[in-house]
């Protein structure tokens, strides 16, 4: 079944029971938002919410209801697509990817896509000379973003933001469309700031248009209307594909689309608003913090402005959002889509791979695990670097490899423990330099840092610590990995260090909380840890600061240990200077790692600005819990650091 607008979409997760009606009044200003956090971390994603009497912060009602979490689970986004899981999305999407992705050098290779290239023609969009998302017009002095059921979704944000924005701009050069998702955030009735990173498309135009003489570019951003646009603007397209060919691809039908009122634009038809203008690329306004989807604020910074000619609107609108933070939330779930998505294509280029997984802790960029059929020796470190060579993987912080004797890669407890019990600080561990996500706000600089490949296959004659240089063509080295954090790894006496409480996360897996006074101290309190266990093997030892996650939430843990390091810097071994065959290199003890996850600052030298987490207040979870009570759920505690939520 595919749906023309939100309305269709938002009756059909009802008949599903997919869908809780909130029918009391509730506050943008970050209950919403909360109700929609807590609720995300039910198992599977829990419900879509539809808040049919959202207020302002002052009690001023809106007009138009809110719907929130409608993509945050498989079945709702496999809803979306026609199809009834990932398996059904990937198999209904890859070979539309594989073919526009893959060159075709001989005639009989281009003659077999021919039946696909047709399809596809059939969904190009349509233009009209109306549409649905202009039954109300409203410009110059009419114009009022105060209006719109804007959300603040965490206490820190910087204003009101649009969460799920369709931004469409087209290039000034080519005259080709992008429809791209970057947050805006509301200044005032008729400005906002332009978020995009300089890498995105968006900012690409703005640059041609500087290269051409022109300060302003026209932009629509576009909310609601059919659900498979949304997600079409999410995907990672090729480059030069619409993504309006695919959302009229996934939908079965082509996007009806409609000239702008104020600008020389197109945008679909079904949409329920359209907010129509110019961005004055040379000026700019302080735009954030933002509670981001790494869990942490995205830091303020100067972003240009864009100025409202126009806002387009159905009759009854519905405003959809989402809410991004620590996870896992709505936007997990559409990671997952698309890791399932583009696993032929990953096979494609890296034939080795069996499966690979973004665990919800690594927030997408931050944690790969990638199981391949192992061959030769070092074969993990070459599969490591083509996934960085490959698109928006490059921002990839941690790969880990494991081949074919190991776990199911679905199964991240087993992985874990897998990857656990082969660590060997002296050779699983391959650093490199590269650049990075921009929301990543660990790295030692801005766009740039380290990354890291974990070797946890099973050794092979040629691999590091093997001993041999190999006799033959076939054939494993003999034994599994050597547990560096075996049974019987215990952590010594800690009595007298500088540590606010230690506990024991997982077998293997030991924290240490740290409440820092100086530079560099957790470096300082791992070579004391070294020291006190000599040789004997230790636990994996993170460090972090009090109160950052619970005891017991290993989810949490993952998550802030992958979020708070730059792996080369903060990835600490036992080392010592030795000298072999006439040259220098540290000498590593292999079951002593620690991991520095705490906040970084001048005093360790570290120049930029470490952001906060995203904890809601104890008044706003209070409040959710009240109106997650009423309508029959329980609000979860995962995820919430200790005593937020008393």
């Amino acid at each position: 079944m595919s749906f023309e607008d939100l309305t269709s979409f938002i009756n059909a997760l009802r008949d599903a029971r997919e869908l809780v009606d909130v029918r009391q009044a509730v506050p943008v200003d970050q209950v919403i938002a909360c109700c929609a956090d807590r609720v995300s971390k039910l198992p599977g994603g829990g419900p879509a919410l539809l808040f049919h009497q959202p207020v302002s912060a002052d009690g001023r009602p809106f007009a138009a209801p809110v719907l929130i979490n409608a993509l945050g689970s498989e079945k709702r986004l496999s809803m979306v697509c026609g199809v009834k899981d990932f398996d059904g999305l990937r198999a209904r999407l890859a070979l539309l990817l594989e073919t526009l992705q893959t060159p075709r050098r001989t005639l009989l290779e281009k003659l077999s896509v021919l039946p696909t290239l047709k399809e596809i023609s059939g969904f190009f969009p349509k233009y009209a000379g109306s549409g649905p998302c202009q039954q109300v017009v409203q410009t110059g002095d009419a114009v009022n973003l105060d209006e719109i059921p804007i959300l603040k979704t965490w206490p820190g944000d910087g204003g009101r933001f649009v969460t799920f924005p369709l931004v469409f701009t087209q290039s000034p050069k080519d005259g080709k469309r992008n429809c791209g998702m970057y947050r805006i955030q509301q200044f005032d009735r008729n400005t906002t700031g332009f978020h995009v990173h300089t890498h995105h498309t968006a900012a690409e135009h703005m640059r041609q248009a500087l290269a051409m003489g022109q300060d302003k570019l026209p932009a629509a951003v576009c909310i609601g209307g059919a659900p498979a646009l949304t997600f079409a603007a999410i995907l990672p397209l090729p480059p030069g594909l619409d993504e309006m060919i695919l959302a009229g691809f996934l939908q079965g039908r082509p996007v009806k689309m409609v000239p702008c009122q104020t600008v020389p634009l197109q945008v679909p038809a079904s949409c329920d608003y359209v907010i129509e203008g110019w961005i004055h690329i040379n000026e700019r306004r302080r735009e954030g913090p933002f509670g981001d989807h790494t869990g942490f604020y995205s830091l303020a910074d100067d972003y240009p402005v864009f100025h409202v000619s126009a806002v387009t609107r159905r009759k009854h609108p519905t405003y959809f959002a989402t809410v991004v933070g620590p996870p896992p939330q709505e936007d997990a779930w559409i990671a997952r889509a698309i890791e399932r998505l583009f696993l032929p294509l990953l096979q494609q280029t890296i034939p080795e791979v069996m499966d690979y997984r973004l665990p919800f802790a690594g927030v997408a960029h931050n944690l790969m695990l990638v199981k391949i059929h192992k061959s030769y020796p070092g074969q993990a470190r070459k599969v490591a670097h083509a996934v960085w060579g490959l698109g928006q993987a490059a921002f990839t912080k941690v790969i880990a490899v494991i081949d074919q004797h190991g776990p199911d890669i679905h199964d991240e407890a087993a992985v874990a423990r897998y990857v656990l019990d082969s660590l060997d600080a002296r050779h699983s561990f391959e650093f490199v330099l590269g650049p990075t996500e921009t929301l990543d706000h660990a790295t030692r600089a801005l766009h740039f840092g380290s990354k890291v490949s974990i070797d946890a296959t099973r050794p092979m004659a040629g691999d590091p610590g093997t001993g041999t240089q190999g006799t033959g063509i076939t054939g494993l080295a003999g034994d599994p990995p050597v547990s560096a954090s075996r049974p019987g790894a215990a952590m010594p006496d800690l009595a007298g260090l500088e540590i606010a409480q230690h506990w024991q996360a997982a077998p293997g897996v030991q924290v240490i909380e740290l409440s820092k006074t100086r530079g560099h101290q957790p470096r300082e309190l791992a070579n004391e840890v070294f020291r006190r266990a000599g040789q004997s093997p230790l636990p994996l030892v993170i460090i972090l600061q009090p109160g950052l996650v619970r005891k017991g939430d290993l989810e949490a843990l993952a998550w802030a240990a992958l979020a708070n390091i730059d792996p080369e810097r903060d990835l600490l071994f036992n080392e010592t200077p030795v000298q072999v065959d006439g040259r220098w290199t540290l000498q590593r003890v292999p079951g002593h790692i620690a991991v520095d996850a705490t906040r970084k600052d001048a005093r360790d030298g570290f120049a930029r600005d470490w952001p906060d987490m995203q904890v809601h207040d104890a008044a706003t979870l209070a409040r959710t819990r009240e109106i997650l009570a009423a309508a029959g759920i329980t609000m979860p505690t995962a995820g919430l650091p200790p005593g937020a939520d008393t």
